[in-house]
């Protein structure tokens, strides 16, 4: 499902008399044979979120995190968690829709921790984002996820199968060190990697690489009226990417909430433009990063209704 916005305001932000709406892009993955990774997309206007496994609320959250280890589970077991938002007024909106993480199967006697990832090296990618990469560590029995530590404060986590990540929300012009843990099923922690040492761009360009990239447009007419057409690949970054801004001639023009799945590998989308022939226009659009921001815009692509390029 898309929802389509003309001057929405935040989704699911705060709104003076109504509670927060339900928190978007939440997804879980397991950690070890005792543990799951849950992230969601961060709201505005919010105090704090809370988690829950089932019906069961596990942990509070404070708003400046979108991210929560939760611990303590049983190996080999299939898990439901969702995520609600809390206002300053204590409003708790309602759950996000569920995610679902099975742990695997605990390892007896796992006492060997895996090696440290190696080759991690990372560049700024403009003045809000990194890019990290390393070479998969070893373990004697399987490397089930990565820890990524931030000044030695894990800030995120991944799969795996996964050697490399995109850090989002910094600041700009700032100095940043980065390190990477290997975590077993057994919850044995590998070294930390080599740190990598990364400043940020000064300015604000809004981080490059978290653009959408291959930007299309093209138009189409229906019902004697014509309209925008658009195709982009969603940025690549570590979360779900549930909303766009669509710029028309240097303007917002219309927000895109997708509240289902959203697209991974190809998102499209379709506007009014009007009824007259040869009309030209300008379009980009930027995404809602998983931190809360915005990332940076597409480039531009000029399009002529009733005119294919």
């Amino acid at each position: 499902m898309l929802a389509v916005c003309c001057g929405c305001a935040t989704p699911g932000g705060g709104d003076g008399g109504r509670a927060p709406g339900p928190p978007t892009g939440v997804s879980a993955e397991a950690g070890s044979a005792t543990s799951v990774h849950v992230m969601w997309n961060a709201l505005s206007g919010v105090s704090a979120y809370e988690v829950y496994r089932g019906t069961v609320k596990v942990d509070d959250v404070p708003a400046s995190a979108h991210m929560l280890d939760i611990t303590r589970l049983t190996p080999a077991t299939a898990y439901v968690f969702t995520v609600r938002a809390r206002d300053d007024e204590g409003r708790l909106g309602p759950p996000s829709r569920e995610v679902r993480a099975t742990t695997p199967a605990a390892v007896a006697a796992d006492h060997s921790a895996p090696t440290a990832p190696g080759g991690v090296t990372g560049r700024a990618a403009g003045s809000r984002a990194v890019q990290l990469s390393w070479t998969a560590a070893t373990d004697d029995r399987k490397v089930v996820s990565y820890d990524i530590l931030q000044g030695g404060v894990k800030i995120h986590g991944v799969g795996g199968a996964q050697t490399a990540t995109v850090v989002t929300g910094l600041r700009p012009g700032t100095r940043y060190s980065f390190t990477v843990r290997a975590r077993d099923a057994a919850d044995n922690l590998s070294p930390a990697g080599a740190a990598v040492r990364l400043t940020t761009a000064p300015g604000d360009d809004g981080g490059r690489d978290t653009a959408p990239a291959d930007f299309r447009v093209t138009t189409h007419r229906a019902d004697g009226a014509y309209y925008i057409d658009l195709a982009w690949v969603p940025p690549r970054v570590d979360g779900v990417v549930t909303e766009y801004q669509i710029q028309l001639d240097g303007q917002p023009a219309t927000s895109l909430v997708w509240g289902g799945t959203p697209p991974r590998d190809e998102a499209t989308h379709s506007f009014y433009a009007g009824r007259e022939a040869g009309a030209g226009h300008r379009v980009r659009l930027r995404a809602r990063l998983p931190d809360g921001t915005w990332g940076a815009f597409s480039a531009e692509r000029a399009v002529t209704t009733g005119v294919q390029p």
